[in-house]
């Protein structure tokens, strides 16, 4: 049994990449769905797909590399957990790497980065660092 879905999310997608898989399978929620369109929009995963059988959903996620073989992704952490919820103001929303990074956010809006947040001044939960 999973305890917190979006760290097991983000440990799978870590592992793929450091080991430079091409895909990745993780089992299907609403909000991982959300997270990796925006994983997409940013330009960290070359596409996903949801996919599977009646019984058990999974969501294929695609790694996206440089014409080098090395990662576009370069680092993925989990902020708020179930233990410790972290809330920001669009105010104080954190810019991950000096803002070369996404912080993804969950907000009365539904799931956005944090210069979305920003712009549309409004605050939430912290999910997750990319970068």
């Amino acid at each position: 049994m999973i305890t917190d879905p979006i760290s097991d999310m983000f440990t799978r997608i870590r592992n793929a990449n450091m080991r430079l898989h091409e895909k990745v399978d993780i089992p299907f929620s609403r909000l991982k769905l959300e997270i990796a369109k925006s994983l997409k929009k940013e330009g960290y995963i070359s596409n996903f797909k949801n996919s599977g059988d009646n019984k058990q959903s999974f969501l294929r996620i695609y790694l996206k590399y440089t014409i080098e073989g090395k990662s576009v992704l370069k680092g993925i952490k989990r902020v708020s957990k179930s233990s410790l919820r972290i809330y920001k103001g669009y105010m104080e929303m954190p810019k991950t790497v000096n803002g070369l990074g996404v912080t993804i956010v969950s907000t009365s809006k539904g799931l956005m980065t944090d210069r979305e947040a920003r712009k549309n001044k409004i605050g939430g939960e912290i999910i997750g660092y990319i970068w």
